[in-house]
């Protein structure tokens, strides 16, 4: 058993859900005391701020005056049985995760929401929010250096919702002993707002013109795709090897490359390229990928999937203070592979998805999560298509093992040079669920899959 971290809320350790939370900017301050719908009248104005916007609620004390909305309180202290948030009315979001100051410092506790559908007045049943989310930069690396990087657990998709409740039960408590939870624990309510575009003032408006982020996020596929395209075709096995003059430093004279999977891209997903950090940041080469379920629970449609990522781009940015989204490729229950972190598709583009080993390796998550459900297996399917033609870029057989140096984690010290399958779990580098024991179980056969469709 890992020791407890000696960290706590210091007025914010509470074992109800009864005080009604100070207003945050443009919410409501009422409690919702019964599962009907709010008047309209008392619901808080739609945010201005397109596309998408997030509400940051520090969590109350119970009996304890309420905090101010932009309260810090790290210093550690004696925590009861629970602390979280009564049921209370807030502006439309539809994606919500909990955040705290020490992105080191884990939550070991039951995190449990439980949230009202917008418009219908009907309120969920309590829901868990996976506490341990194993995602995040490297240690060391650039996204870390200025320490704003939070701790968080993996967000949560609840659809369009009005109201929320939250409960957080700390692991000592309910075995009994003394409870310490990370400091400054808030709530993150997440609109993933409109696709840019998608909603304009009348039919004849122009479309926005791209900014300087659009372009760049763009230009970095435009040997795969025109400026501005909403998708990358596919191509066939043929094609694919023709076209790798599309990769900088890919080995010459390699013939065992999967054919190219369609590929939504950023601008296709509807990314607000102004939210993240403007450079991108590169790996020497790719050696690995490392398959996710991302955590945030299966209770979405594959037309609802740009939404969902753009929430989740919207909360790594801006909940978790990443530079951009973290995962590289994300594959949703039908199996549409989207473009992830910016910097092209076709190139090693450094992500925040495997702590310890996030160089020289890619990032999938399927949007999901797998640890009692089974994952679709369109979205199985679509790893081996992705990791068939993006490892055969780099002139790697999905089949073999490789070596690589860990920068530090929870499993493996840095420094240690540690033996991975090429297609691995990201159970595999560090002490976590992730992807899910029966997206895990997929693992072997994904690599015979893709290793095939190179042509080995």
């Amino acid at each position: 058993m890992r020791p407890f971290l000696a960290t706590c809320l210091g007025a914010v350790c509470t074992a109800a859900l009864a005080l009604p939370l100070a207003p945050t900017a443009g919410a409501s301050a009422a409690p919702v005391a019964a599962p009907g719908p709010a008047p309209a009248a008392q619901r808080p104005a739609p945010s201005g701020e397109l596309p998408g916007s997030t509400q940051s609620l520090p969590v109350a004390v119970l009996g304890a005056p309420a905090p101010r909305p932009d309260a810090r309180d790290a210093t550690p202290a004696p925590a009861p049985q629970s602390l979280g948030l009564p049921a209370r009315a807030v502006r439309p979001f539809s994606l919500l995760g909990v955040v705290w100051d020490d992105a080191a410092a884990e939550l070991r506790g039951r995190v449990q929401v439980r949230t009202r559908a917008t418009g219908s007045g009907d309120w969920s049943g309590w829901r868990d929010v996976q506490v341990h989310n194993d995602d995040a930069p490297d240690l060391g690396s650039a996204e870390r250096r200025n320490g704003a990087v939070r701790g968080s657990t993996a967000p949560l998709w609840v659809g369009d919702s009005d109201a929320v409740q939250l409960r957080i039960t700390p692991d000592a408590v309910r075995h009994r002993a003394r409870a310490v939870l990370p400091g400054g624990l808030r709530l993150e309510l997440v609109d993933p707002g409109e696709a840019p575009g998608a909603v304009r003032a009348a039919p004849a408006d122009p479309p926005a013109p791209l900014t300087s982020e659009d372009t760049a996020a763009s230009a970095a596929n435009t040997k795969l795709a025109p400026l501005g395209a909403t998708e990358i075709p596919a191509l066939d096995q043929a094609a694919s090897l023709a076209d790798l003059t599309a990769v900088e430093g890919a080995p010459p004279g390699h013939t065992y490359v999967g054919p190219r999977p369609r590929i939504v891209t950023r601008a296709g997903w509807g990314a607000d390229e102004q939210l993240r950090e403007k450079a991108f940041t590169y790996t020497r080469t790719v050696r690995a990928a490392f398959v996710h379920h991302s955590g945030s629970g299966n209770d979405y449609d594959c037309a609802e999937a740009p939404a969902l990522i753009r929430a989740m781009y919207r909360f790594h940015v801006k909940s978790n203070h990443w530079r951009d989204i973290g995962y590289n490729f994300l594959i949703d229950r039908c199996g549409t592979v989207y473009e992830g972190r910016a910097g092209g598709v076709a190139k090693p583009v450094m992500g925040a998805h495997t702590l310890g080993f996030n160089s020289d390796s890619t990032g999938i998550a399927v949007l999901g999560t797998f640890t009692d459900d089974e994952p679709p297996q369109p979205a199985v399917e679509a790893i081996a298509r992705l990791t068939a033609w993006k490892l055969g870029l780099y002139s790697v057989d999905p089949r073999a093992t490789i070596k690589m140096l860990s920068g530090g984690g929870n499993r493996f010290p840095k420094g240690t040079k540690v033996p991975l399958h090429v297609i691995s779990g990201h159970r595999d580098g560090f002490t976590t669920d992730c992807p899910g024991v029966h997206l895990y179980d997929k693992l072997a056969a994904t690599r015979r899959a893709a290793a095939s469709l190179q042509g080995r």
